[in-house]
């Protein structure tokens, strides 16, 4: 479609060598850790040099989405407040900031207090990302971490809240989590392997000292645990907890006695997965040793391992998640695919459960900082309505809206309709889809449509509502969720049989969809995108591999893609702590069944749909190279004239760009991409 002439990487021989299998990967030499290779810079912004000539055409109708998505975002915008110690807290945008500013008032009436702008704080710096605040117990200090360099490595600070400077206290290469020891005067944080980036050291930080001098509390040596950090909801225990992809170790040390040492509340055992919380002299768990779904259970403080059982596990409810207060239970649950909201009193008894009508949405506990209220928040969100923050009284049962998100232009939510339906995959699994699009579409046969997918690590895609989609809803597109193995939607059985040796199902699942879609009428075979970032990124790199001819264009955001070169070095973040998701390639029965799917892996000769790829120079979770590499193999192979687009963006990480409209310049290419493509320009 265009004469514009591509860059071309240079080959340099490099063989990988692992059970008598010796791989070639000419294109190894894209790596550079230390990110300073002139040959490599050069070729990666030629790379942006060509995207940007080729997508030269689309510009003016990106800027129209742009201006579009924007335009749909209220101007000014103030939280809804939440009360913590006496002060309630909110934040709140100025009209074109990119970054909120953080206030707090001792009453609704009152001026506020300025606690952070995070928009001065980002000023000048070429990538800005808030990890957390913390005030301190006494309400005189303010604790903050920020990413300066997009690799989620946070630094932290603490500000005085009585004249608004800053202390000398600085803390480097953290992971963002902070939690205050009881006395203000020491602070809990998390430091990173320098090497892997992994969260691996608990310390404890006195006021005033330098942080060469802080205590050491806690190292995890094993490299496939995470560690992070939690404070308990008495807030009597700092919660020190080390998760893998199947197992869990929670830690538990006083927040009146940071000089003491930890206490394991369970000791870990493969397999056993459990997340708990503490109120009121008891610990309340949420566990899977009685069932893969997990049950809720009750132990008193002194006896965390003699447990009441409150909520059995189910085999068709997977409990997600619980909040605590002095009145009541709340707990998240997910049936048939859908979330759902239950309270149980402080025994654990049921009392009611919320209901909702929509046919695709989802529901979600919200911030409830203080037990000892007499309201739960929680969210609300469906593909055809913007999410809402309720308000649920705990005695009566009465719920109240607090906020409804605000879509600016001529949205009206009874325009578009939203369908939940079951199709079948090639083994007989019957996989959820989720669907919205226009009422008024002449005929569903003649829309494009845009298959999105996820389908690792146990993580549920939602039905929810966004705003910036409806350019794509109004132009006539069918946008459609396929919840694929590997994600919990249908519970924990729905992850089981989406990793390992079972991952070819996300693949299948993400075909047999979209074949199932069009077979309905839900769909024209001629214009079919897919859209997958990070693992989503691995989902539809494979799928692209087995059924090029299926869609017309595909866009893979940071793609995690070279999966058997990453888990065979032990240096990045993302292979230890994830053998049991993606398979050990040490041993030669994971290699293969790898090298199976692996995206780079699997790069032939054919014709391949049109591609764009998204990815971020200082990513530290899926790393540079592993998009670069399969962009140039790519290139290398493939027997057509279609667009293959590499966007490197060379300040930001993972997560892309951090601003409130920085990022919405993104997804308007991505979609002038699409759209383009589609044969739709205005």
């Amino acid at each position: 479609m265009t004469r514009i002439q591509p860059p071309l990487a240079p080959r340099h021989p490099h063989v990988h060598e692992q059970h008598g299998d010796l791989r070639q990967d000419p294109w190894f030499w894209l790596r550079d850790d230390s990110r300073q290779d002139p040959e490599v810079r050069a070729y990666l912004e030629a790379e942006n040099a060509y995207s940007q000539a080729v997508l030269a055409q689309t510009q003016p109708l990106q800027q129209t989405l742009y201006d579009e998505i924007a335009g749909r975002l209220q101007p000014t915008e103030l939280s809804v407040p939440y009360w913590l110690r006496g002060f309630w807290y909110r934040h709140r945008f100025e009209a074109g900031a990119e970054h909120p500013i953080y206030e707090r008032l001792p009453d609704l009436e009152a001026k506020p207090e300025l606690l952070l702008d995070a928009n001065v704080q980002a000023a000048g710096q070429a990538f800005y990302q808030l990890g957390s605040l913390a005030v301190s117990p006494d309400n005189r200090l303010l604790a903050v971490s920020e990413d300066l360099g997009a690799r989620r490595q946070y630094r932290v600070q603490v500000r005085d809240l009585a004249d608004g400077e800053w202390r000398s206290d600085v803390l480097e290469n953290t992971s963002g989590e902070l939690v205050w020891a009881a006395d203000s005067r020491q602070l809990f944080y998390v430091t990173l392997d320098e090497e892997t980036l992994l969260p691996c050291r608990l310390w404890c930080h006195t006021l005033g000292e330098p942080q060469a001098q802080d205590r050491l509390i806690y190292e995890e040596t094993d490299d496939s645990f995470y560690l992070s950090l939690d404070l308990s909801r008495s807030e009597h225990f700092l919660l020190i907890c080390l998760e893998s992809t199947l197992t869990t170790e929670v830690w538990c040390l006083p927040t009146a006695a940071p000089e003491g040492q930890p206490l394991c509340l369970l000791p870990r055992q493969e397999g056993h997965e459990y997340y708990l919380d503490h109120l009121a002299g008891h610990w309340i768990i949420r566990s899977n040793r009685d069932g893969a779904n997990f049950g809720l259970y009750r132990a008193a403080e002194a006896s965390p391992s003699q447990w009441q059982t409150l909520l059995g596990p189910e085999d068709t409810v997977l409990l997600q998640d619980f909040e605590l207060f002095d009145s009541a239970i709340l707990v998240e649950e997910r049936v048939a695919g859908l979330t759902r909201l239950r309270q149980l009193d402080a025994q654990g008894q049921p009392v009611r459960t919320l209901q909702f009508a929509d046919a695709a949405y989802v529901t979600w506990l919200g911030f409830n900082p203080c037990p000892g209220s007499g309201e739960c928040r929680y969210g609300y969100s469906a593909m055809t309505r913007p999410a809402g923050l309720y308000a649920l009284d705990l005695a009566s049962g009465a719920q109240r809206l607090l906020k409804q998100q605000v879509v600016l232009g001529h949205f009206d939510a009874e325009a578009y309709t939203s369908q939940r339906l079951l199709l079948p995959a090639r083994d007989g699994a019957q996989v959820p889809v989720s669907l919205v699009y226009r009422r008024d579409l002449a005929d569903l046969r003649q829309a494009p449509l845009l298959v999105y997918g996820y389908g690792a690590y146990g993580l549920s895609e939602d039905p929810e509502f966004d705003a910036a989609r409806l350019s794509l809803l109004d132009r006539g597109f069918i946008y459609a969720i396929a919840h694929v193995r590997g994600g919990e939607e249908l519970g924990r059985h729905w992850y089981e049989q989406g990793r390992l040796e079972s991952k070819a199902n996300s693949f299948n699942d993400f075909i047999d969809v979209t074949e199932g879609l069009l077979a309905d009428g839900l769909g024209d075979p001629k214009r079919v995108f897919a859209l997958g970032g990070s693992a989503g990124g691995l989902l539809v790199g494979a799928v692209m591999n087995q059924r090029p001819d299926l869609y017309l264009g595909v866009v893979a955001a940071v793609p995690f893609v070279d999966v058997l070169t990453s888990m065979l070095d032990e240096s990045l973040p993302l292979t230890a702590g994830e053998y049991d998701e993606w398979g050990d390639p040490r041993e030669e029965e994971d290699y293969w069944r790898i090298k199976s799917y692996s995206p780079y892996d699997q790069v032939k000769a054919q014709a391949y749909p049109h591609l764009l790829v998204v990815s971020g120079f200082h990513d530290s979770q899926v790393q540079y190279w592993e998009p670069a590499k399969w962009v140039a193999k790519l290139r290398a192979h493939k027997t057509d004239s279609n667009w293959l687009l590499l966007c490197m963006d060379m300040e930001v990480g993972h997560g892309g760009q951090s601003g409130r409209y920085a990022q919405l310049k993104d997804l308007a290419r991505e979609y002038a991409f699409m759209l383009h493509l589609a044969g739709i320009s205005g």
